[in-house]
């Protein structure tokens, strides 16, 4: 079979599992909450994203100063390749840079959705108006 083919089948599969009901509700003890997500998930992930991005940031700086030193050593020895070593140097660091940035946007972005549910969560049980007191809005 090939992918593609799978691929489809696997879709559609999915599809008809979770079609979406329009005017209606679940039976009784049917069907399974849209989204549900824990604090506790969130905050493993985001101290995953931030203990990736602590160990990255020092071992992914490892060679940099050796690899630096080799591209200036070539460089003042008239060795073409100086220059080649340079640009994998700053490569490198560009693109180290930007997976530190991108963990640190996890850990900080999970860490804002933590506190803010937490917020909701507050704001829906404390604001909530009572079923009697709507009741009599709509009288």
């Amino acid at each position: 079979m090939t992918f593609e083919k799978e691929w489809a089948e696997l879709r559609s599969a999915a599809a008809q599992r979770s079609a979406m009901q329009i005017n209606s509700a679940p039976a009784e003890g049917g069907g399974a909450p849209d989204l549900v997500v824990n604090r506790d998930d969130l905050g493993a992930i985001g101290n995953d994203a931030y203990e990736l991005r602590t160990r990255l940031s020092k071992d992914g700086d490892h060679a940099r100063p050796a690899t630096f030193a080799a591209a200036i050593a070539l460089t003042n020895g008239n060795f073409a390749s100086g220059s080649a070593v340079l640009k994998v140097h700053d490569f490198w660091q560009k693109h180290l840079k930007t997976l530190l940035d991108s963990c640190a946007h996890i850990s900080n972005h999970l860490d804002y959705t933590k506190a803010q549910h937490a917020k909701d969560d507050v704001k829906i049980g404390g604001d909530l108006t009572s079923i009697s007191k709507l009741s009599e809005y709509m009288k």
